[in-house]
């Protein structure tokens, strides 16, 4: 089933009109279609506004157009938004490490092996799941009938917190900090190799690997993804940095390092040195790889309050960090 015939099945669909008037004070020189349906529409997410586009459900003057087209002044834009798609994830009543709850947010602590929400081959057992029972079915639309409440996704076998949205605004506003990079994110990475500047920056393109295509890689056309790092201490194989996003490309921090020689430890995709296989992570005693979302710092999207929250590193990580310094 293709995007269109998948939107056909939510009929009817609303119909939006927008006309882009250059001479407003707000309007920005010839604007992208996609930004300024984003702008004019501040009710759907720029997920939602590129999924439309790529439908076949958004035109300029009666033809179908693309995200990227410049709006140049005076032009029609129709936009036919079908209505939201009923929950399809089913509640789960799976224990979780909650670290902080109000009637707008949750931010989890989730372990490394647990997937973040439903997809293929993955019908339970999900993050979502979990927070579907535990929120009593209290959670945002946005992200679709799979991914109800979920801002950003953390990789199965990443470990650290997350924060979920109980409901559309706070959602919305969530994921505008996120693309405005007022969102702070920081890991704990274990790599293979020791590190040898104390810190740096990797400035990479990264998008859909050309051959492998499950995987991603830094690739010329890809989208701008930022990764600053820092050590925080070596060992004699292996080397603990501390990692900060600035951008959120799927898999980042992983391609990035893998980039650069230094693999995350664990990581059964990216790493093709010592610790990439199921046996090395068993020999070190992981149950997933060594990388852990540590800190998240943001501004509550409803209260104003700045917020920062720590995870500690999970017990197999902290264990094998241990055996390293003896």
């Amino acid at each position: 089933m293709n995007e269109q015939e998948e939107f056909d099945s939510f009929e009817p669909f609303e119909e939006v009109e927008l006309v882009y008037d250059p001479t407003e004070a707000s309007a920005d020189d010839k604007p992208r279609l996609d930004n300024f349906i984003s702008k004019t529409l501040p009710d759907l997410s720029r997920a939602q506004v590129q999924k439309l586009i790529d439908a076949q459900l958004v035109s300029v003057n009666g033809e179908i157009a693309k995200s990227s087209l410049r709006l140049k002044g005076g032009e029609t834009i129709t936009v036919k938004i079908p209505p939201s798609e009923p929950l399809d994830a089913q509640p789960e009543a799976i224990p979780l490490d909650i670290i902080f709850e109000d009637q707008f947010l949750v931010v989890v602590n989730k372990p490394a092996g647990m997937v973040t929400h439903p997809g293929a081959g993955t019908r339970s057992g999900t993050l979502v799941n979990a927070l579907l029972h535990h929120c009593k079915g209290s959670l945002s639309g946005i992200s679709g009938v799979e991914r109800p409440g979920i801002v950003h996704r953390l990789d199965k076998d990443t470990s650290g917190l997350l924060v979920v949205a109980k409901e559309d605004s706070t959602h919305k506003e969530l994921s505008r900090r996120l693309s405005a990079r007022e969102v702070k994110r920081n890991y704990f990475a274990l790599v293979d190799g020791i590190v040898g500047p104390d810190s740096g920056t990797v400035d990479k393109p990264i998008g859909r690997h050309p051959v492998r295509r499950k995987e991603m890689a830094v690739v010329e056309n890809g989208r701008r993804a930022v990764t600053h790092y820092k050590v925080v201490e070596r060992y004699r194989n292996f080397t603990l940095l501390e990692c900060q996003l600035e951008t959120g490309r799927t898999h980042q921090i992983r391609v990035h390092l893998a980039s650069l020689n230094f693999p995350v430890v664990g990581d059964l995709v990216y790493n093709r040195k010592t610790s990439g296989s199921e046996k090395a992570r068993a020999k070190l005693g992981l149950h997933g790889h060594a990388l852990h979302a540590a800190r998240l710092s943001f501004t509550h999207p409803k209260t104003g309050e700045a917020l920062e929250f720590r995870a500690p590193l999970p017990a197999d990580y902290q264990a094998l960090l241990e055996k390293l310094r003896h």
